[in-house]
């Protein structure tokens, strides 16, 4: 079954699917900068335009591009930036 989320006024948006590879979403976010929080540990991959990201603990913020992926704890916060709007796909561990 396929659900839909929806974050920050509709501004970030995805669908999650649950199957034996455990649960993944792909999703869109408009131009924006945003903070989130997260309960699994959670495996992002870009897969259109380009997203910068502050790590909980890090002080500089790192850009990745179409392809790029980057791992986030469970039961942290992370910000992220985007100048355009971004797609991904992240998968929760």
């Amino acid at each position: 079954m396929l659900k839909v989320n929806e974050y920050f006024e509709g501004r970030v948006k995805s669908i999650a699917v649950e199957n034996e590879e455990g649960v993944a979403t792909v999703g869109v976010m408009e131009a924006g900068e945003y903070e989130f929080g997260t309960s699994t540990v959670e495996i992002m991959t870009i897969t259109g335009g380009t997203l910068e990201v502050l790590l909980p603990g890090d002080v500089e913020w790192i850009t990745f591009g179409k392809g790029g992926i980057f791992t986030v704890d469970k039961q942290v916060k992370f910000k992220v930036k985007a100048s355009a709007p971004v797609a991904y796909h992240c998968q929760y561990k």
